[in-house]
This record gives structure tokens, sequence and C-alpha cells, in this order.
């Protein structure tokens, strides 16, 4: 593991790379706007994919660098994100653009423009709680390369079943909220929720090749 500081418009960004011994190709992923690259499915996947040739980078927006606590607007996620792309294409593996929740959205936004292989969103953000009216459907649909969806079954932010018809895939993660969370009387462990996402990624990586 290694980090890397990367100097964008919006502010100095970080790359944690974890690396794989031969890889085929580069996931970059993105953190949400109230955490940062510790959540339980960025850590599950960083600490999987690399053994099967997925050289994993997590990436830190600039805000979450510099110590702040509330994320900017998402046209300032976007420049972050879109400064950091050179350093993640410099191995010169196809790179495959995601993030979780906010950073998902950013995925989706800038993948066409970046030249990304394909999108990963890990609990995007249909819409905000309790407002379902107010979707971001768009931002998914227009991605415009191969595109998976891993949603948690109780997601509050979009369960799988309001997600619209579209050319992406979709794993749902049974019982699991806005952070893959499962309650201790689910059917699933924690354990087995991540699991799922590992897995579920993995294949569909494996598909892409």
């Amino acid at each position: 593991m290694t980090t890397q500081t990367i100097t964008t418009d919006a502010g100095e960004a970080r790359i944690t790379w974890h690396e794989a011994r031969r890889a085929r190709l580069v996931l970059a992923v993105g953190h949400g706007a109230g955490g940062g690259i510790e959540a339980r499915d960025l850590q599950a996947l960083a600490g999987t994919l690399p053994g099967h040739g997925v050289t994993v980078a997590l990436v830190e927006q600039p805000w979450r660098v510099a110590g702040k606590k509330v994320a900017p607007a998402p046209r300032t996620l976007d420049t972050g994100w879109r400064g950091v792309w050179p350093a993640l294409a410099k191995p010169g593996l196809p790179v495959i653009s995601g993030g979780r929740s906010a950073g998902a959205r950013v995925a989706c936004r800038t993948a066409t423009e970046l030249g990304a292989h394909a999108v990963l969103a890990l609990s995007f953000p249909l819409h905000p709680p309790g407002r379902p009216e107010k979707s971001r459907a768009e931002e998914l649909l227009g991605a415009g390369v191969p595109t998976l969806v891993v949603q948690g079954g109780n997601d509050p932010f979009g369960r799988p079943e309001e997600f619209p018809d579209g050319s992406y895939e979709l794993i749902e993660v049974p019982h699991g909220d806005h952070g893959f969370a499962v309650p201790k009387r689910a059917e699933i462990t924690q354990e087995r929720a991540l699991e799922i996402i590992t897995a579920g990624v993995r294949e569909w990586v494996s598909s892409l090749a």
C-alpha cells in the first residue's frame, strides 16, 4: 500500500494504492459526502480485488484531505476527480471509475469525458431520503459506459426496486442500508454482506476483460 498526493484545481487530493502484482485493470473509487475511504465497502474491495489482478486506488477528495467536514458542490467534486485522473491512468491500464454515494455520482457524470472503461456505483443516491421526486437517475443512465450498481435493500437514498430500467447491472445487498450495514436480526451477517459486494464486483470486472 502506497499513498500519493495530487494537486488539483480543487486542492490537494490523495490516492491510496492497493496494487495487484499482475494488474490488468485499475479500479479507482471515491468516497461519499459523509465519510472517507475507511468505508467498509471500499476497504473490502481494496483488501480483495488486488488478489484477482485489479489494482484498487482509493481516492480522497481535496475537501476531505483538508480536514473539512462538509463536502463542496458537485461541480467542485468533479473538478477534484478530473485532477486525479491522469495519475490513475498513468499505469497505462484501463481504469474503472467508481465511488460510493456522492462519489458514485461523480463517476457517472465524468465517465465519458475522462474515458473511463466502466463505472462502479456503490450506494448510488438515487434521490434524497423521502424525496423520490428529486431523482438523479439521469446521472446514472447517462454514464455512457458499462455500469454496475451495488445497492442496499434498505437504502433510504433509493431501494433497488426504485431504480429505473436501463443498460446497467444491479446487485442487491439484502437488508443493507446506505453504508451496507445490516441489522443483527437480518438473515445474513455483516461479513456475508461484504462478500456479496466483493464477489459481485469481482465477477463483473472479469466480464469486462
